[in-house]
């Protein structure tokens, strides 16, 4: 018999944060839907924002994937750990390696929870328009999962 395979564990927060800031490596794909996606289910109870290692350019294939579910992010701007006007987050999630890096030196003063959700770069899919906006619509529904779990599980749920 197959062992079956069990889902990470999800991070429940004692009491839901008041604010939360999604990193990825160039805040073009991963860390603006997550942003889109948390403020879409979450978005008048906290704040929500994203940024980058570096300012990449906005992505059509994330634009495509978020619009299938009904989210705009055509106004999204990439942004840098340095652009932000706010530093002061209670929760920062980070999307890659390299981002979790930058955010706990970021965070190495402040009193901030950093936790890694391991999430793919579609941007590494090679093939199809088809094939390739499947792997986008993958990271918008892993995301969406995830941060649904994470943010209804604490005190004050919602969705």
């Amino acid at each position: 018999m197959p062992a079956q395979v069990q889902p990470a564990p999800v991070e429940t927060p004692r009491v839901r944060p008041q604010s939360v800031l999604f990193a990825c490596t160039l805040n073009t794909v991963r860390s603006p839907m997550a942003e889109a996606l948390a403020r879409h289910y979450f978005g008048r109870e906290i704040y929500f924002a994203s940024a980058g290692l570096k300012r990449g350019e906005p992505d059509g294939f994330a634009m495509a994937a978020m619009d299938e579910i009904g989210i705009d992010i055509t106004r999204h701007k990439p942004r840098t750990f340095e652009d932000l006007e706010d530093s002061n987050f209670d929760v920062i999630v980070t999307l890659s390696p390299e981002a979790h890096h930058r955010a706990l030196e970021f965070t190495r003063a402040m009193a901030v929870e950093v936790i890694y959700w391991p999430t793919p770069d579609p941007t590494a899919t090679r093939g199809s328009r088809e094939t390739m906006l499947d792997a986008y619509r993958d990271v918008r529904d892993r995301l969406a999962a995830r941060i649904k779990a994470f943010l209804s599980r604490a005190t004050g749920s919602g969705p």
